[in-house]
Protein backbone atom coordinates (compact mmCIF):
# COMPACT_ATOMS: atom_id res chain seq x y z
CA UNK A 1 0.00 0.00 0.00
CA UNK A 2 2.83 2.73 1.06
CA UNK A 3 4.84 1.72 -2.18
CA UNK A 4 1.62 2.61 -4.32
CA UNK A 5 1.07 5.99 -2.13
CA UNK A 6 5.10 7.40 -3.48
CA UNK A 7 3.92 7.12 -7.22
CA UNK A 8 2.22 9.65 -8.72
CA UNK A 9 -1.35 9.23 -10.06
CA UNK A 10 -0.12 9.83 -13.48
CA UNK A 11 2.48 7.01 -13.65
CA UNK A 12 -0.13 4.10 -13.56
CA UNK A 13 -0.84 2.33 -16.65
CA UNK A 14 -4.26 0.68 -17.53
CA UNK A 15 -3.56 -2.84 -19.06
CA UNK A 16 -0.43 -3.04 -18.96
CA UNK A 17 0.50 0.01 -21.41
CA UNK A 18 2.98 1.81 -22.11
CA UNK A 19 2.98 6.12 -21.08
CA UNK A 20 2.65 8.04 -24.51
CA UNK A 21 6.51 9.64 -25.10
CA UNK A 22 5.73 13.42 -25.71
CA UNK A 23 7.49 12.95 -29.16
CA UNK A 24 4.66 9.96 -30.27
CA UNK A 25 1.61 12.22 -28.96
CA UNK A 26 3.44 14.79 -31.18
CA UNK A 27 3.82 12.79 -33.99
CA UNK A 28 0.02 11.45 -33.72
CA UNK A 29 -1.07 15.60 -33.53
CA UNK A 30 0.92 16.29 -36.75
CA UNK A 31 -0.63 13.44 -38.51
CA UNK A 32 -4.43 14.31 -37.36
CA UNK A 33 -3.79 18.06 -38.16
CA UNK A 34 -2.65 16.75 -41.52
CA UNK A 35 -6.27 14.25 -41.91
CA UNK A 36 -8.02 17.21 -40.57
CA UNK A 37 -6.58 19.59 -43.31
CA UNK A 38 -7.42 17.37 -45.70
CA UNK A 39 -10.72 16.71 -44.78
CA UNK A 40 -11.59 20.40 -45.27
CA UNK A 41 -9.91 20.23 -49.18
CA UNK A 42 -12.51 20.42 -51.81
CA UNK A 43 -10.51 17.65 -52.72
CA UNK A 44 -11.78 15.24 -50.16
CA UNK A 45 -14.89 16.54 -51.00
CA UNK A 46 -14.93 15.66 -54.65
CA UNK A 47 -13.59 12.19 -54.08
CA UNK A 48 -16.48 11.72 -51.55
CA UNK A 49 -19.13 13.08 -53.66
CA UNK A 50 -17.50 10.38 -56.38
CA UNK A 51 -17.45 7.60 -53.88
CA UNK A 52 -20.85 8.22 -52.85
CA UNK A 53 -22.27 8.14 -57.08
CA UNK A 54 -20.08 5.33 -57.38
CA UNK A 55 -21.60 3.38 -54.61
CA UNK A 56 -25.44 4.51 -55.34
CA UNK A 57 -24.93 3.67 -59.20
CA UNK A 58 -23.20 0.09 -58.30
CA UNK A 59 -26.19 -0.52 -55.94
CA UNK A 60 -28.82 0.92 -58.17
CA UNK A 61 -27.50 -0.22 -61.76
CA UNK A 62 -24.98 -2.65 -61.09
CA UNK A 63 -25.71 -6.50 -61.67
CA UNK A 64 -28.48 -7.46 -58.97
CA UNK A 65 -25.88 -10.23 -58.11
CA UNK A 66 -23.18 -7.93 -57.01
CA UNK A 67 -25.44 -4.97 -55.04
CA UNK A 68 -24.28 -5.18 -51.40
CA UNK A 69 -26.52 -2.22 -49.91
CA UNK A 70 -29.99 -2.60 -51.63
CA UNK A 71 -31.61 0.81 -52.15
CA UNK A 72 -35.11 -1.49 -50.56
CA UNK A 73 -33.08 -0.80 -47.35
CA UNK A 74 -32.19 3.01 -47.91
CA UNK A 75 -28.58 2.39 -48.57
CA UNK A 76 -28.28 1.20 -44.69
CA UNK A 77 -24.26 0.08 -45.56
CA UNK A 78 -23.48 3.81 -47.34
CA UNK A 79 -24.97 5.42 -44.04
CA UNK A 80 -22.64 3.28 -41.46
CA UNK A 81 -19.68 4.01 -43.56
CA UNK A 82 -20.55 7.66 -43.79
CA UNK A 83 -21.08 7.64 -40.22
CA UNK A 84 -18.12 5.83 -39.68
CA UNK A 85 -16.46 8.33 -41.25
CA UNK A 86 -17.92 11.33 -39.30
CA UNK A 87 -17.24 9.58 -36.09
CA UNK A 88 -13.18 9.71 -36.99
CA UNK A 89 -13.44 12.88 -38.54
CA UNK A 90 -14.93 14.78 -35.41
CA UNK A 91 -11.96 13.38 -32.86
CA UNK A 92 -9.49 14.63 -35.48
CA UNK A 93 -11.12 18.04 -36.39
CA UNK A 94 -11.72 18.55 -32.69
CA UNK A 95 -7.66 17.59 -32.18
CA UNK A 96 -6.35 19.70 -34.42
CA UNK A 97 -8.58 22.67 -33.30
CA UNK A 98 -7.32 22.45 -30.10
CA UNK A 99 -3.39 22.55 -31.05
CA UNK A 100 -4.50 25.01 -32.77
CA UNK A 101 -5.52 26.86 -30.30
CA UNK A 102 -2.71 25.58 -28.27
CA UNK A 103 -0.34 27.47 -30.64
CA UNK A 104 -2.01 30.60 -31.07
CA UNK A 105 -1.94 30.88 -27.13
CA UNK A 106 1.98 30.64 -27.22
CA UNK A 107 2.15 32.90 -30.18
CA UNK A 108 -0.12 35.79 -28.28
CA UNK A 109 1.71 35.14 -25.62
CA UNK A 110 4.84 35.84 -27.79
CA UNK A 111 3.82 38.65 -29.01
CA UNK A 112 1.98 40.42 -25.63
CA UNK A 113 6.03 39.69 -24.31
CA UNK A 114 7.38 40.99 -27.13
CA UNK A 115 4.90 43.99 -27.04
CA UNK A 116 6.22 44.52 -23.42
CA UNK A 117 9.57 44.22 -24.29
CA UNK A 118 8.90 47.20 -27.11
CA UNK A 119 7.13 49.26 -24.63
CA UNK A 120 9.87 49.42 -22.31
CA UNK A 121 12.54 49.88 -25.16
CA UNK A 122 10.21 53.11 -25.70
CA UNK A 123 10.09 54.18 -22.37
CA UNK A 124 13.29 53.94 -22.10
CA UNK A 125 14.22 55.85 -25.22
CA UNK A 126 12.04 58.73 -24.66
CA UNK A 127 13.79 59.34 -20.95
CA UNK A 128 16.93 58.73 -22.76
CA UNK A 129 15.82 61.79 -25.25
CA UNK A 130 13.80 63.81 -22.63
CA UNK A 131 17.63 63.70 -20.38
CA UNK A 132 19.78 64.36 -24.14
CA UNK A 133 17.29 67.39 -24.49
CA UNK A 134 17.89 68.88 -20.54
CA UNK A 135 21.52 68.81 -21.86
CA UNK A 136 21.49 70.03 -24.54
CA UNK A 137 19.33 73.22 -22.61
CA UNK A 138 22.01 73.30 -20.13
CA UNK A 139 25.28 73.29 -22.71
CA UNK A 140 26.44 76.44 -24.32
CA UNK A 141 25.51 77.07 -27.61
CA UNK A 142 27.65 78.19 -30.50
CA UNK A 143 25.82 81.40 -31.22
CA UNK A 144 25.20 81.96 -26.73
CA UNK A 145 29.26 81.72 -26.88
CA UNK A 146 29.69 83.76 -29.52
CA UNK A 147 27.78 86.54 -27.76
CA UNK A 148 28.75 86.16 -24.87
CA UNK A 149 32.24 86.72 -26.45
CA UNK A 150 31.15 90.08 -28.32
CA UNK A 151 29.70 91.33 -24.81
CA UNK A 152 33.35 90.55 -23.45
CA UNK A 153 35.13 92.03 -26.90
CA UNK A 154 32.98 95.06 -26.70
CA UNK A 155 33.71 96.14 -22.62
CA UNK A 156 37.92 95.42 -23.18
CA UNK A 157 37.09 97.87 -26.34
CA UNK A 158 35.61 100.01 -23.60
CA UNK A 159 38.18 99.84 -21.19
CA UNK A 160 40.58 100.32 -23.74
CA UNK A 161 38.58 103.53 -24.59
CA UNK A 162 38.64 104.91 -21.20
CA UNK A 163 41.80 104.17 -20.92
CA UNK A 164 43.01 106.54 -23.97
CA UNK A 165 41.23 108.78 -22.62
CA UNK A 166 42.24 109.03 -19.13
CA UNK A 167 45.88 109.03 -20.11
CA UNK A 168 45.10 111.48 -22.56
CA UNK A 169 43.70 113.57 -20.31
CA UNK A 170 46.10 112.96 -17.69
CA UNK A 171 49.55 113.37 -19.47
CA UNK A 172 52.46 112.24 -17.55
Amino acid sequence: MAERLDRPKGEHRLFGSRPASPRNADRFGRVSEGIARFLGTPRFLVYLTVFVIFWLAWNTFGPSNLRFDSATYYFTALTLVLSLQASYAAPLILLAQNRQDDRDRVSAEQDRQRAERSLADTEYLAREVAALRQALNETATRDFVRSELRALLEELRQDDRARERDDGAHPG
